[in-house]
């Protein structure tokens, strides 16, 4: 009897509750491991992807692309092309994101076709130069923005600015390490605001339209050079537009804390971007076999 007794202690032991198929679902979808938790919903997903793009380029960069482009005409084309070029690289990261469903973005596609080292460098280089460096100009052009209607008649200070934005970037840090919740709660507050801004310059973009004012929207100025061509200016043109759109990609660094990556990458056809989700996949699993 003592014996019976040992042996159902030790099988509640090590199934507690029941079998292995009672296991949490949280567990790693391999049999076992750690797994990141799935609380990004689509409206979080479509937030994240809405609320990185909308940052502090489109603000800015406008500016810099009619600088750089010279005429009016020029600056809407550059806009346009440079809004085509992120579209076609959007479409590929769905489909990435879908074929190879790990979070990571870039490093794991690197890492899973060119091999380790091809991606220890590009996590390298993102890690130590491009982030940084994005992330800085975001907060200090936040800060700018915060600090220059205490200001009003000149530039605000450098260690203000500078003692802001690293207070901004801690903030956010923290938000972020604490909970994939409430970070995804933050991003669709910041979302909306930064969606209300644009809308308002839009709105007051129109009802100046309406007030007569489109002398450079006319086809016959739109073209006039207020200074002389240089394809180096459109090249930098081109890299401030560029970087208005930067962004699109961030949703597939967590895409393994989806709820549904499918559906988010294309709600209208969640088994099937662009028609060759299922073609990447078998790629996949034939370059695992091999």
């Amino acid at each position: 009897m003592e014996e019976g007794a040992r042996h159902r202690n030790s099988t509640e032991k090590k199934h507690p509750g029941g079998g292995e198929s009672d296991a949490s679902p949280e567990v790693g979808s391999g049999g076992g491991g750690v797994a990141l938790k799935k609380e990004i919903g689509l409206v979080s997903a479509c937030g994240i992807i809405v609320g990185n793009i909308i940052g502090s380029g489109i603000f800015v960069s406008p500016k810099g692309v009619l600088e750089n482009a010279g005429s009016v005409g020029l600056a809407l084309i550059v806009w346009i092309v440079t809004g085509l070029i992120t579209a076609v690289g959007a479409l590929c990261y769905a489909e990435l994101g879908v074929t190879i469903p790990k979070s990571g973005g870039d490093y794991s596609y690197v890492k899973d076709i060119f091999g380790g080292l091809a991606g220890f460098l590009r996590l390298w280089i993102a890690v130590l130069v491009i982030y940084p460096t994005n992330q800085a100009v975001i907060a200090l052009t936040f800060s700018n923005y915060v600090l220059q209607p205490l200001f009003p008649t000149c530039f605000p200070p450098e260690s203000g600015l500078r003692l802001l934005a690293a207070i901004c970037l801690l903030l956010l840090t923290w938000v972020n390490c604490s909970s994939v919740r409430w970070a995804t709660r933050v991003q669709d507050i910041f979302t909306a605001g930064k969606l209300l801004a644009l809308a308002l310059i839009i709105i007051m973009g129109i009802v100046q339209i309406c007030k007569g004012e489109y002398f450079w929207l006319e086809p016959k100025n739109a073209f006039e050079n207020f200074q002389e061509p240089d394809i180096g200016l459109i090249a930098l043109a081109f890299l401030q537009g560029s970087f208005a759109y930067g962004g699109w990609n961030f949703l597939n660094y967590v895409t393994e804390e989806l709820v549904d990556p499918y559906k988010a990458a294309n709600p209208g056809e969640p088994e099937d971007v662009c028609g060759r989700v299922p073609r990447g996949r078998e790629w996949l699993r034939d370059r695992g076999d091999s």
